[in-house]
């Protein structure tokens, strides 16, 4: 089965297609735009290429009990997901104020879909049909599989699973998945009986009904011990993983949630084919007049290369949701794709980026991770990188090149991220960032060093500050050589376990050193399923037990925050405080060194409090960057 336009999300779309009846509908939160960025147009692809007629109910009012109703029922089942962001992620910043814009929704609007919007949608399907089934799915369910802790609420929730009373739950990445299940339930299985699929979760009554299994602590034992929830999210993160993995269950009340072992990453051959699908590449046009969809302009134009990451960040739910194995596409494939971008209208000549999660990573971390999976107490790149880690860029290089060569294609960049400790592993790192520099670099470098205090990039599993410090100088010294004037913008993050006022204060110090000012400084945002989320909650590291100082007051979190833009005036009484709180006072003054002038000294006629100084060009409206130079100081 095979269409090449739209799915249908109305009745007379169906009609249109000749089709009485769907097999399937998806409900998601995001508006409907079919490209592979989207995870509800690869799995209603997926379906339909397997053979089953799939609508798309895409942000159903949850205030109208009819709006579920709009494709009538489905013959085998409805599956749902919140979109492509956790749905409360989308509505709240991490001060937990409301947001203004919705990226996925018609012309950036907020209100298009609810909080939790998974457990709304849900029950609105089952309160119109009673007896059908329903499968989750989603970044929003697929984190929220256990018993969880929940920042909206600073409480420890139940499975959505448990709460939803849905059938199933798929986590990860889930085309293989989601074909199996409509496969049981076409043949006439019972969706409580689907218990087989691996990357699924469902419950049972008894553990009579199971077997080989590990029985990690409940929802009551880490509802009520900080304790029991960091040696449970410690249990549950040992066992992401497709080779070594085990069942796990989880007491929730009179009922066990069970997860299933991940699912295999997909092969090279199936990522090829979930790809080679005829995405229209664009939002539903039905939403042209209400101002079009805001995500699709950062994707229209990239390319995802691969999935995965070995990275292991503790503030990334990567682990939780798509694995350390790292699967990547073909180069046929994606040439193909870039092929396609290349004739579309409205292209200019510029492939915005291609890469996934990172760019740089292109195969498994060893040949040991495929037969033996990935390290439970070691990760592949720190606290430095492994010596059985097998670090090449030579296809990513020769890929970038191919793509360069298209008719039409004028520039490639690479903006999704590249892991610089994976290039200074590496022993051509010269030659490489000299191609990345010449090609693939649009005039700034995003890369995330993320702090630059050893005690905090350790709980973050990030490495120690000195490896940035290194790439840094290859990156400005190659350029000088190749004779470009390009930038680096790091991504910081404040207010992560681990980090208290001293931390910040260094990495303010770092940035008054490099004459950089952040534009954007994220605060550490505690989301389901990570690491990081954990040692938030409950003050003590999963993987050591120890104590862990974590920054929870709001002032101080703002007094991490501003000190990181030290230089901005509405940040000045935040500084000073912090400043005295922490026994610097020798940093405000008229020095060189001094983040801020004392109180009642700014003059009049400069109202920056940034060391009596205009600020540097590192904070123009080209972004936040430093220049290279021969005489630049660190």
């Amino acid at each position: 089965m095979n269409i090449n336009g739209f799915l249908p999300m109305t009745k007379m779309d169906m009609e249109n297609l000749g089709w009485e009846r769907l097999d399937f509908i998806i409900v998601t939160g995001d508006a409907y735009i079919d490209h592979p960025s989207f995870g509800t147009a690869i799995i209603s692809r997926v379906l339909l290429n397997a053979g089953f007629k799939v609508g798309i109910i895409a942000q159903p009012d949850w205030k109208d009990p009819n709006s579920i109703k709009a494709l009538g029922r489905p013959r085998l089942g409805f599956f749902v997901n919140s979109g492509n962001i956790d749905s409360m992620v989308n509505h709240y910043s991490v001060s937990k104020k409301r947001r203004d814009k919705d990226l996925y929704s018609p012309g950036g609007k907020m209100g298009y879909r609810p909080d939790r919007a998974v457990l709304v949608y849900t029950n609105l399907i089952k309160r119109a049909y009673k007896k059908t089934p329903i499968i989750l799915g989603g970044i929003e369910a697929s984190l929220r599989r256990f018993a969880h802790y929940d920042y909206w609420d600073n409480k420890v929730r139940r499975s959505y699973l448990i709460d939803s009373e849905a059938d199933l739950l798929v986590y990860g990445m889930g085309e293989n998945q989601v074909v199996e299940i409509a496969n049981c339930l076409n043949d006439g299985l019972d969706a409580k009986y689907i218990r087989h699929v691996n990357g699924t979760c469902y419950t049972v009554d008894s553990l009579d009904e199971i077997y080989d299994y590990k029985l990690i602590e409940s929802y009551k034992e880490i509802s009520e011990s900080k304790e029991a929830y960091a040696k449970c999210f410690k249990k549950q993160y040992d066992q992401q993983d497709p080779i070594y993995g085990e069942v796990l269950v989880q007491k929730h009340g009179d009922k066990y949630m069970v997860q299933n072992p991940p699912a295999m990453p997909l092969t090279e051959e199936e990522l090829d084919y979930v790809h080679s699908f005829p995405y229209q590449r664009n939002y539903h046009p039905m939403y042209e007049k209400m101002g079009g969809i805001p995500a699709i302009k950062e994707v229209k134009h990239s390319i995802i290369s691969e999935r995965g990451c070995f990275g292991s960040c503790s503030f990334c739910a990567l682990t939780f949701h798509q694995g350390r194995i790292i699967r990547s596409r073909s180069h046929e494939s994606i040439i193909n794709e870039a092929k396609i971008i290349s004739e579309m209208d409205d292209f200019k000549g510029y492939i915005n980026d291609v890469g996934g999660p990172t760019a740089n990573f292109r195969k498994p971390a060893c040949k040991k991770q495929l037969k033996h999976g990935s390290c439970k107490d070691k990760q592949c790149l720190y606290p430095k990188p492994c010596g059985n880690m097998d670090v090449d860029h030579e296809d990513f290089i020769t890929l970038l090149d191919k793509i360069k060569k298209i008719d039409g294609i004028k520039k490639v960049f690479v903006r999704s991220g590249l892991r610089y400790d994976y290039i200074m592993a590496d022993k051509n790192r010269d030659k490489i960032m000299e191609y990345l520099c010449e090609n693939n670099v649009s005039g700034q470098l995003k890369v995330a060093p993320e702090h630059v205090v050893d005690k905090v990039l350790y709980y973050m599993g990030k490495p120690a500050g000195k490896e940035y410090k290194n790439f840094v100088d290859l990156f400005f010294k190659t350029n000088e050589k190749i004779g470009k004037e390009q930038y680096i913008v790091p991504y910081l993050m404040s207010s992560h376990p681990g980090s208290d006022l001293k931390s910040a204060i260094k990495m303010a110090e770092y940035l008054r050193d490099i004459n950089y000012q952040p534009k954007q400084v994220q605060d550490f945002y505690p989301t389901p399923g990570t690491l990081s989320t954990a040692m938030y909650h409950t003050g003590l590291d999963p993987r050591t037990m120890e104590k862990v100082y974590v920054p929870i007051d709001r002032r101080e979190k703002a007094m991490q925050r501003a000190l990181l833009q030290f230089s901005r005036p509405n940040n000045y009484d935040l500084v000073y405080e912090a400043l005295i709180k922490a026994g610097r006072e020798d940093l405000i003054g008229f020095e060189k060194k001094c983040f801020i002038k004392p109180k009642g000294k700014l003059q009049k006629n400069n109202n920056s409090s940034h060391k009596g100084r205009r600020p540097s060009k590192g904070n123009s409206s080209r972004g936040n960057k430093r220049r290279p130079s021969k005489s630049r100081k660190r």
